[in-house]
């Protein structure tokens, strides 16, 4: 996430607007560009537009031009605004306080490892995972054959691994364990998982 993407107005269509793209949206969505100009970046769904600012002071003033615009074209819409975290990786309200010191940092962080993992321990399902991409099958059997023997849950595709983990710490630890053991060429990504993938409780 970009500094100039700190914030986010989502303005949402209401009314009749709101069952289907009104015709009026396009033109309306061109004139809140020109008039807001280079400096917010807007974004637009069937009957959402997205504006992303650096600070909360241009995004409410890109607020009230954008509401103001879509009501040139008789539109009606309500918006929220929204700021990044950035540990906790969600957009959260203006009122949510930031870490400002490394131990709220650390803090916030350790929090949010906590409840990865404790969510992974209740359904049984990894949040992250280690990604292992080789250049044969013949060496992913191996690498799946030699970490199964160390205990770890191995999911084989053809010449790619996937092994799960409850939480990022857990995760990072756990690629570059793999990347001491792979061969020397294999790509190893530590990310968050896409897929429930087992994972073994430690």
């Amino acid at each position: 996430m970009t500094d100039s993407d700190d914030w986010r107005v989502t303005i949402s269509l209401t009314g009749q607007e709101q069952a289907a793209a009104p015709a009026s949206l396009p033109e309306a969505e061109e004139d809140i560009r020109r008039q807001l100009g280079r400096g917010v970046a807007v974004g637009a769904g069937d009957t959402q537009i997205f504006l992303y600012a650096g600070t909360e002071a241009d995004a409410r003033n890109a607020e009230r031009t954008a509401l103001d615009a879509l009501a040139q074209h008789d539109l009606q819409a309500t918006s929220v605004l929204h700021r990044w975290h950035p540990i906790e990786e969600e957009w959260e309200t203006p009122d949510v306080a930031m870490p400002q010191t490394e131990a709220e940092r650390q803090a916030e962080r350790q929090h949010l490892e906590d409840a990865e993992s404790a969510e992974s321990q209740a359904s049984g399902m990894a949040r992250w995972q280690v990604r292992v991409e080789l250049h044969s099958h013949h060496q992913a059997v191996a690498l799946a054959r030699k970490l199964e023997n160390e205990g770890q849950p191995v999911v084989r595709r053809w010449k790619f691994l996937v092994v799960g983990a409850s939480n990022e710490d857990q995760a990072t630890e756990l690629a570059g364990q793999i990347r001491r053991e792979a061969p020397p060429d294999a790509a190893v990504h530590a990310e968050q998982s896409g897929v429930g993938w087992p994972f073994i409780p430690s």
